[in-house]
């Protein structure tokens, strides 16, 4: 038995019990990090130098790019150094300070995602009211909310959840920082208080959600108005590929924080965890930057202006 001020360190998650599956991990992981890395990298430096791309709709992409960027470095780069030097151990106070940065990263991706969709619906149902709803000062307000609100979230999260008393060891089974891992590790009723904050994050987030569907419903209603097939396929794929996200993103985010603990296994949790908070930084700029042509062709320039040189 311990309690946590004696607590120094947690014990994270192995990834596998071999060093063979470990290194499988670890490319595994090194990959998807490299890729994401490139993807978010590539799109911050083309909406930044490209100026003709200075407009609402890609100045959230660079939003969304900073939040994929931070969440990838925030989860990966421990679990890669776990696996390479088949270590677990990570100090009190760095866990915390990873769980801070991933709940500000991980709440502003959903906040800027429910922003983005706005976007598209005022874009393509409010054509003629795009300007003074989505004025350079609106845009601005509308991201600084999103950060600010994920900064304060993170904020209550973390301040309440290592002020619970620990007493179930220092083993956690996961490969990050998580705060349903220190639940597990807390011998308080205090626990409920954070259970009921997390409760409270995920209705808003759900709240987002049912407006993200409704807009959807709307655009796809305005589309299906539009005379060109082709003007149908870019929408919907458009669409329907940013749904597909979110909908993955919040579902198993929601399962992984609410599942009861007698359904929870290390390898299920491993399995969600992976799919709320690696692929959607992975898959983000495949989905937001393949699928519009002007920012491919900004890419392109920049790319091969780096290749040329001065």
């Amino acid at each position: 038995m311990s309690n946590s001020s004696s607590i120094r360190h947690f014990l994270l998650l192995a990834l596998a019990d071999m060093w063979q599956l470990q290194l499988l991990h670890f490319c595994l992981f090194l990959g998807i990090s490299l890729a994401a890395l490139l993807g978010t990298g590539l799109i911050i430096s083309a909406v930044a130098c490209g100026h003709h791309l200075h407009m609402p709709m890609f100045f959230f992409l660079l939003n969304l790019a900073l939040s994929d960027l931070g969440s990838i470095c925030t989860t990966v780069p421990k679990a890669l150094h776990n696996s390479l030097w088949d270590t677990s151990t990570i100090s009190y106070t760095g866990y915390a300070a990873d769980l801070f940065s991933f709940l500000i990263f991980i709440s502003a991706e959903f906040s800027l995602l429910t922003i983005m969709c706005y976007n598209c619906y005022v874009s393509i149902c409010k054509p003629l009211h795009y300007g003074t709803l989505l004025g350079s000062r609106a845009c601005a307000h509308m991201a600084a909310a999103a950060w600010a609100s994920a900064f304060l979230n993170a904020l209550l999260q973390t301040a309440n959840t290592f002020s619970l008393p620990l007493c179930h060891g220092n083993a956690l089974g996961q490969f990050f920082c998580e705060i349903p891992q220190i639940l597990k590790l807390s011998c308080s009723k205090s626990y409920l208080r954070e259970l009921g904050l997390i409760v409270f994050s995920i209705c808003l987030a759900f709240g987002c959600f049912v407006f993200i569907v409704f807009s959807y419903v709307q655009i796809f209603s305005a589309v299906l108005r539009i005379p060109s097939e082709q003007g149908w396929h870019k929408a919907f794929s458009t669409c329907l590929a940013h749904l597909a996200m979110v909908s993955l993103f919040l579902s198993t985010a929601m399962f992984a924080y609410l599942k009861s603990s007698s359904i929870s296994s290390s390898s299920l949790d491993l399995a969600l965890s992976f799919l709320y908070s690696v692929v959607p930084p992975a898959l983000n700029p495949l989905i937001y930057s393949l699928r519009n042509q002007e920012l491919k062709a900004a890419v392109r320039r920049l790319m091969t202006g780096c290749f040329q040189g001065p």
